[in-house]
């Protein structure tokens, strides 16, 4: 499947709802073994999307390497911004200025962003928080095709 834009994030992300353990995505990214995987979950979802093989997304493992790249090609929006569907969120649980953990917006409306989330308790699930919740760090910003 090869669909482009970032609202096909969303609709590839929701086909995965209930994957525990995330072997599917972090042998997919080349891991040989376990590996925290909210990261590999956003990558390949990104991959079915085709975004990755036109550049517009990054492949990335790492929270930190995903927010660098979308900082380092203008596409990151602090936590202030309200972000569409397929709009990537990084989170900083432990308010080090770092990010722990990624996903992807399904939509924000009244006042909350849903996520659908790789390696939320060792499943893809869906979350929401309110929208100025001090643990969403920021979003990296996917331009539409």
């Amino acid at each position: 499947m090869k669909l482009f834009g970032s609202s096909q994030m969303v609709s590839v992300a929701m086909t995965q709802l209930g994957n525990e353990g995330g072997q599917k995505f972090w042998s997919w990214y080349g891991f040989g073994s376990r590996e925290e995987w909210c990261a590999c979950f956003v990558s390949w979802c990104a991959d079915r999307c085709g975004l990755i093989e036109n550049g517009t997304f990054p492949r990335f493992s790492l929270c930190s390497a995903g927010m660098s790249w979308f900082q380092a090609n203008g596409k990151w929006q602090e936590n202030t911004y309200q972000p569409s569907p397929g709009t990537i969120i990084f989170f900083d649980w432990n308010g080090d200025g770092n990010p722990d953990h990624v996903g992807i917006v399904e939509k924000c409306e009244n006042g909350r962003v849903h996520t659908v989330e790789g390696n939320s308790g060792d499943a893809v699930r869906q979350r929401n928080y309110v929208v100025d919740n001090i643990k969403i760090l920021g979003y990296g910003i996917i331009v539409q095709i």
